[in-house]
């Protein structure tokens, strides 16, 4: 039974190591701040300080209850962890070119609004904005619509390109957009319209 526990918790271990180096590659952490941050500018909302508490399976077993035990957990997580984390990056999202392109799509925000409030356009799962329903913009706005949607979606793409520049890691790119991605939809006022995974559309 011992070693069963035993072998349980240097699993864990190593399952941790394998996530810290994960993020040395790619500060998720990070990177979900500075994108709430950005979000909640352009959008005009206020920054909610939200301590989300991404501890999950906060569960002690009993074996880690043992001092003998949590002694061995902490001594490998010392020895583990310390030069991952001295490798961490600096996740950097304001350089002169994100924040031009933050400042431009702020501005066109108060004019996109109405058509996130009526289900006219919304977030879709890359990252940009569409058209959601067509019928609800105005014929003689159609144009101006698809022109704030253009736009738009060429300094999203921009933007997650600058910022991932920025931090000197263009590859980076993808997941900075997938992470902009969550927090459109987080931030998205009640009653907006936003793709999901699959490409369907759903009402918050």
């Amino acid at each position: 039974m011992k070693t069963f526990k035993i072998g349980t918790v240097l699993a864990t271990l190593v399952l941790l190591a394998a996530c810290v180096t994960i993020n040395i590659y790619f500060p998720a952490a990070q990177a979900e701040e500075a994108a709430e941050r950005i979000v909640d500018d352009i959008l005009g909302k206020e920054k909610q300080q939200q301590q989300k508490e991404r501890e999950q399976g906060e569960n002690k077993s009993s074996s880690l209850d043992n001092p003998l035990f949590r002694a061995i957990a902490t001594g490998a997580i010392d020895f583990l962890i310390p030069s991952a984390q001295a490798a961490q990056p600096d996740f950097n999202a304001s350089s002169a070119a994100v924040r031009k392109l933050q400042a431009s799509m702020k501005s066109r925000n108060s004019a996109l609004t109405p058509h996130y409030n009526n289900g006219a356009i919304g977030f879709t799962r890359d990252a940009m904005i569409a058209v959601h329903d067509a019928a609800a913009i105005p014929l003689k706005e159609r144009n101006k619509v698809q022109g704030l949607i253009s736009s738009e979606n060429s300094d999203r793409s921009a933007l997650y390109r600058a910022i991932a520049d920025a931090n000197g890691h263009p590859e980076w790119e993808p997941e900075i957009r997938a992470t902009f991605a969550r927090t459109w939809v987080e931030k998205a006022s009640r009653g907006w319209w936003y793709q999901n995974a699959q490409g369907g559309w759903v009402q918050k």
